[in-house]
């Protein structure tokens, strides 16, 4: 990890340049971009106690500092431009740090950026206990431990010349100098500190784009604000004016500050943006719509499909949503923005093809895969599995003696049927290949290759496999494939091994198969059940790559090294 320079170089010294005409201004507001405004409300809310604003779904108020949110992707995190890092101060920071240490980067995430020691936090002498975290979406955060004052506790800037800058802020929106330490002085505005520390390099790069685009100023009165920054030569990036989507009549102009910083101008009452639906391409499945014809006289589902439109979407409908209503588009982005974070450390944004902002297809707005029974729920159990369900739980979960007691996914063997299927945050290519007499289908995850015979006589019972043995057949425009004789070694929500799984892919428009599959296990449920989701063509971009799954995989030796340690301690 990177190691932070802790800003108590040389006393800031005082230009003597005149305040702007009676500049009383203070700090409005800051803005961060989130490709989910709604996530990053609920992490805000969740790991630093900043509270919702009543009648605003894109933004907090964290002690004092409203922060808001643009739903866009992320460019880069703030270190490196003219706004480094923002920070909250927190009685105890050591405590603090060890409860986000615990929460760890799993779930909604928290990454510590630790010191060359390895330690998560330090002392720092005439300074302050400090500590520093990342957002999900590469914002900065430093935490401190000041008793003089709790919550938001400051803004830091690097500029080249600190000294300039902070005489700039002076000038231009007024502020109350003062020492944060006996060493460090600043600009306080209201409760909100600015700090400015030497840039080592030539010139910051621009907050704009960034994972915190711009500070907001606001003035009582703004019009003579601008006229005195245009004086100064300051002219304005975007004249007043009220946004499109604004919650208020508020202007609000924009222009560049010192050190590439994106500034806003906004007159009081400023009540932010409304959110709106993402503008990506919007999967339709068009009405009567009838497949193209193979040479051979069957419809044609060849090609390279992609689950990732369907990413996030839950197998079973969560209990607090009720069966009959869609998700919004808002909330179809926070879902999806919700399956990223989950396991984002593992592989960054960067790598992720369900990364919203990186992919063609607005998020689905579907509540569920379920789509029968149509409570979108699954059926109940029956006595059996019931009883099977609480003895796993009471064995719990044993030591693996050998990679043989590791499921076929960390084995690199199979994901199983129709997990092999389903959508997960990347790898979700599949290639569909047809010949007469036969269907081939090709999953990325793994890459794993299923061979469907068409109109072939019955299966053979006596042959029991890792995927079942299927036949196909096609009913109008739907391949239609059955599933029988799984080996039971890779179960699917508790299935058994006499599970038969029917499968269908219809295309219901040139870039849209719909993908169908039903469960039939009496062993396991009262009744079979349905699930549901779309496969999106993507022949021109999309290429299936290799899945190296053996090559590098440290997991199976660290997981039986670890459970060896385990059986020792």
């Amino acid at each position: 990890m990177m190691t932070r320079r802790i800003p108590i170089s040389a006393l800031i010294v005082l230009l003597s340049l005149l305040p702007l005409s009676g500049q009383a201004g203070s700090i409005s507001h800051i803005q961060l971009a989130a490709p989910s405004p709604l996530q990053a409300v609920d992490w805000y809310t969740r790991f630093l106690g900043c509270e919702a604003i009543a009648g605003r779904d894109e933004a907090v108020n964290c002690h004092g500092m409203d922060i808001e949110f643009m739903a866009r992707p992320i460019l880069g995190t703030t270190q490196g431009t003219g706004v480094d890092h923002i920070s909250f101060s927190f009685p105890d920071v050591a405590a603090k740090i060890d409860e986000l240490e615990k929460i760890g980067v799993g779930g909604m995430g928290v990454r510590l950026q630790r010191f060359d020691d390895g330690s998560a936090w330090r002392d720092i002498e005439g300074f302050f206990k400090v500590g520093f975290i990342f957002d999900p979406w590469g914002t900065s955060i430093e935490l401190v431990q000041d008793p003089e004052h709790e919550g938001f506790h400051h803004i830091h800037l690097s500029a080249t010349n600190p000294a300039d800058t902070l005489a700039w802020y002076e000038s231009a929106f007024g502020g109350e100098r003062g020492n944060v330490t006996a060493s460090l002085e600043g600009l306080k505005f209201d409760e909100t500190w600015l700090l400015v520390s030497v840039h080592d390099a030539v010139e910051p790069a621009p907050t704009e784009g960034r994972a915190l685009d711009h500070i907001a100023f606001t003035d009582a009165d703004l019009n003579a604000l601008v006229t005195s920054l245009a004086n100064q030569d300051k002219p304005l990036l975007e004249s007043l004016s009220v946004p499109a989507n604004a919650r208020s009549q508020a202007r609000r102009a924009f222009m560049t500050g010192p050190d590439n910083v994106r500034l806003a101008l906004v007159e009081n009452g400023w009540a932010g943006l409304a959110l709106v639906a993402d503008n990506a391409e919007s999967l339709t499945q068009i009405e009567d719509y009838r497949a193209p014809l193979t040479p051979w006289g069957e419809p044609d589902i060849q090609g390279i499909w992609s689950g990732d439109a369907a990413h996030g979407i839950p197998l079973q409908r969560p209990e607090d949503v009720p069966a009959t209503e869609a998700l919004s588009q808002v909330e179809a982005a926070a879902r999806r923005e919700r399956g990223t974070l989950r396991s984002i450390w593992g592989y960054e944004r960067e790598w992720r093809d369900t990364t919203l902002g990186y992919t063609k297809n607005a998020p689905l707005t579907q509540v569920a895969m379920i789509i029968d029974p149509p409570d979108g729920r699954l059926p109940s159990l029956t006595d059996a599995a019931l009883a099977r369900q609480q003895a796993g739980r009471n064995q719990g979960q044993p030591v693996p003696a050998g990679p043989e007691d590791l499921n076929s996914w960390v084995r690199c063997i199979t994901q199983g049927l129709p997990n092999h299927m389903m959508p997960t945050v990347y790898n979700n290519g599949l290639q569909i290949v047809q010949g007469p007499g036969s269907v081939v289908i090709q999953k990325e995850m793994i890459h794993e290759n299923r061979i469907i015979p068409i109109d072939a006589p019955p299966v053979n019972e006596n042959i029991k496999q890792w995927l079942g043995e299927p036949r196909g057949w096609w009913e109008e425009d739907s391949l239609v494939i059955e599933t029988r004789n799984f080996n039971g070694r890779v179960s699917f929500q508790g299935s058994s091994e006499n599970m038969v799984l029917t499968e269908r892919f219809t295309r219901v428009a040139p870039n849209l198969l719909q993908y169908q599959f039903t469960v039939d296990d009496p062993e396991v449920w009262s009744q079979p059940w349905t699930a549901m989701f779309p496969l999106v063509l993507d022949n021109a971009q999309y290429d299936l790559v290799e899945y190296a799954c053996h090559e590098g995989n440290y997991a199976m030796s660290n997981i039986l090294s670890g459970a060896r340690d385990s059986e020792t301690q």
